[in-house]
């Protein structure tokens, strides 16, 4: 009986459009020498805090827009444009991630002529984001002390998808059961090649890593364009 019936693998098929749109995504940015960072983590890691943190620090280095997603608010477009850069928020009306169709939209509505990097804010949590490519140049994942030190083990794709770890609210550290060493070693099994950064968005600690890393990373990705 199960001879007669058509398997469609509707995933892939999707997974095989959303990787087409990402690359001509890439490209197209890439040719203005705009640097597009994906930015992933749980609901209330400190996403919007590390962006607008960012935007304070590299502003008067670079020119910046953020793209927000969420399921159903404005909120965190709200906070980065107090920040005092171009933002657009994307609502995703239920989708649990952005893929790189919704990443597009977002991008028409910024003016990528006069901007060097774009950040955006993905949905947060620590599953579907990671199954999806969003046209990004690179992606980054943060992890609060507050969540433990055990993610890697159970959410073990994002770890791979990510060229950093931002490993926040370290402030904490003396209050949660959180072992860095642990962290590291969990997450340098999954990914040898992972970059983590601890620091505080509250205090500022460490904020600087994060800061030249992404600097970096923008001179970088110019050029490359320019050569």
């Amino acid at each position: 009986m199960t001879d007669d019936i058509r398997l469609i693998e509707v995933k892939e098929g999707i997974l095989a459009q959303n990787e087409q749109e990402a690359d001509q995504l890439r490209a197209s940015l890439r040719a203005k020498g705009v640097l597009l960072l994906n930015l992933m983590a749980s609901p209330g890691a400190g996403k919007t805090s590390l962006i607008v943190q960012t935007v304070q620090s590299l502003a008067p280095r670079l020119r910046i827009g953020v793209i927000e997603a969420d399921i159903d608010s404005s909120v965190d477009a709200e906070t980065v444009t107090r920040a005092g850069v171009q933002a657009v928020q994307l609502r995703t009306g239920g989708f649990c991630h952005l893929d790189a169709a919704m990443v597009a939209r977002g991008v028409e509505a910024l003016d990528t002529d006069n901007l060097d990097l774009i950040i955006v804010e993905n949905v947060g949590n620590l599953v579907c984001p990671a199954e999806f490519d969003t046209g990004a140049h690179a992606s980054a994942m943060i992890l609060s002390v507050p969540e433990g030190d055990d993610k890697p083990l159970k959410y073990p794709l994002m770890f791979t998808k990510c060229r950093v770890l931002v490993v926040n609210k370290i402030d904490a550290l003396s209050i949660f059961d959180f072992d860095l060493d642990v962290l590291r070693e969990r997450a340098g099994q999954l990914n040898p090649e992972l970059t983590v950064l601890p620091l505080s968005c509250k205090t500022g600690q460490g904020m600087q890593g994060w800061i030249q890393w992404l600097a970096e990373e923008v001179r970088a990705h110019q050029a490359y364009k320019d050569a």
